[in-house]
C-alpha cells in the first residue's frame, strides 16, 4: 500500500513538472484514444441496439458522471442568464450526437472521422456570418481547400454517396453551430455552467428519441454501454483540460491521431480498411481547419501586442 502511495505521489509530482503544452498534448493525445474507443463500442453495440438507445446510455452515464460536482457545488452552478441558448444547444448537440451514432452504425469507422473534420471549417464560415468577424482571403481559400478534401472522400457523381456520410457532414455543419453558441455563451457564463446544462440537456431530450426504438438487452450490452459513457466522458474531460493547458494550434495537430486510432480498430475489429481518398481528403480537410487556427492565433498576438504599444 505504502508503494502504491509513493507511486502515485511521484506520478503527480512528475506531471506538475511538465510544461503545460506538454500536458496539453498528452491530455489531446489520451482524448483522441478515449473518442475512439467510444466510435468502435458503439459500431459494436448497433449491431444490436438502435443508435437512438445508445445515445441515451451514453448521456444517461455522463449525466450520472456530473451529478457529484452538482451536488458538492449545491447546484449553484446552474445559475444562468440565459437559459434560451442552453435549451437550443442542448437540441442542436442531440442532433449531433444522433447523427454521429447512426452514421457509426452503417459506415466506416475511418470515413466518419474523417468527414468529422470539416466541424472547423463550417465554423469559420458561421464565424464571419454570424459573429461578424472579418472577412479574410485567406480564410475563405482555407475554407475553399477544406470543401474540396470533402469532395475527395465523397466523390459525388463518381461513387453513390452514402447516408452515413451525408449525416457525418450535416451533423459537423450543426456541431460548428454549437461551436458558435458555445462562444456567445462564454461572453457571459462559466465554462462549467456550460458543460452542467449540456448534460442536463442531453440526458433529458434523449429520452424521447430512446423510447421509440427500445429493445432489450443483456448483461454483456450493458456493460459495453458503461464503457460508452465512461470513454465518452473521460474523453470530453481531457479535451477540455488540454484545452486549458495549451493553444489550441499546439495540441491541434495530435487530433489527426484519431483516424489513425480509428483506422487500427476499424480494420482490426470490423475487416475495414479505407482508400486513399479517405486518407488524402481527411488530410486536405485537416490542414485547412489547422491553417485557419494558426492565421487565427498570429492576429490575435498581434492586436494584443498593438493594443499593448497603444
Amino acid at each position: 500500500m505504502t508503494g502504491q502511495i509513493y507511486i502515485i505521489r511521484a506520478a503527480r509530482v512528475f506531471w506538475k513538472n511538465q510544461t503545460p503544452v506538454m500536458r496539453g498534448i498528452v491530455l489531446m493525445c489520451l482524448s483522441t484514444v478515449a473518442f475512439s474507443v467510444m466510435h468502435g463500442l458503439v459500431s459494436f453495440v448497433s449491431e444490436v441496439l438502435p443508435p437512438f438507445q445508445i445515445a441515451f446510455f451514453r448521456n444517461i452515464f455522463g449525466l450520472a458522471f456530473l451529478l457529484p460536482i452538482l451536488i458538492r457545488s449545491r447546484f449553484l452552478i446552474l445559475r444562468t442568464k440565459n437559459i434560451g441558448l442552453h435549451v437550443l444547444r442542448g437540441l442542436i448537440n442531440l442532433a449531433v450526437m444522433l447523427m454521429f451514432f447512426t452514421a457509426l452504425s452503417i459506415t466506416p469507422l475511418a470515413k466518419v472521422t474523417a468527414l468529422s473534420f470539416t466541424a472547423p471549417i463550417f465554423m469559420a464560415v458561421l464565424a464571419v456570418l454570424v459573429l461578424g468577424e472579418r472577412f479574410r482571403i485567406y480564410r475563405w481559400g482555407a475554407i475553399f481547400s477544406g470543401f474540396i478534401g470533402m469532395l475527395i472522400i465523397l466523390r459525388p457523381g463518381l461513387i453513390a454517396i452514402d447516408k452515413g456520410a451525408l449525416l457525418v457532414t450535416a451533423g459537423a455543419a450543426l456541431w460548428a453551430v454549437a461551436m458558435i453558441i458555445i462562444k456567445i455563451q462564454s461572453r457571459t457564463e462559466s465554462s462549467v455552467t456550460i458543460v452542467a446544462y449540456m448534460g442536463i440537456f442531453l440526458g433529458v431530450f434523449s429520452i424521447i428519441p430512446a423510447y421509440f426504438v427500445w429493445q432489450p438487452f443483456g448483461l454483456q450490452t450493458m456493460g459495453l454501454l458503461v464503457l460508452i459513457g465512461l470513454s465518452g466522458t473521460i474523453a470530453q474531460i481531457a479535451i477540455s483540460q488540454s484545452l486549458k493547458e495549451a493553444d489550441p494550434t499546439a495540441i491541434m495537430p495530435f487530433d489527426f491521431l484519431k483516424l489513425i486510432w480509428t483506422t487500427m480498430i476499424g480494420a482490426w475489429f470490423f475487416s475495414e480498411v479505407p482508400d486513399i481518398f479517405t486518407w488524402i481528403g481527411a488530410t486536405v480537410i485537416f490542414s485547412s481547419g489547422f491553417f485557419i487556427a494558426m492565421r487565427e492565433r498570429r492576429i490575435s498576438i498581434s492586436a494584443a501586442s498593438g493594443d499593448n504599444k497603444s
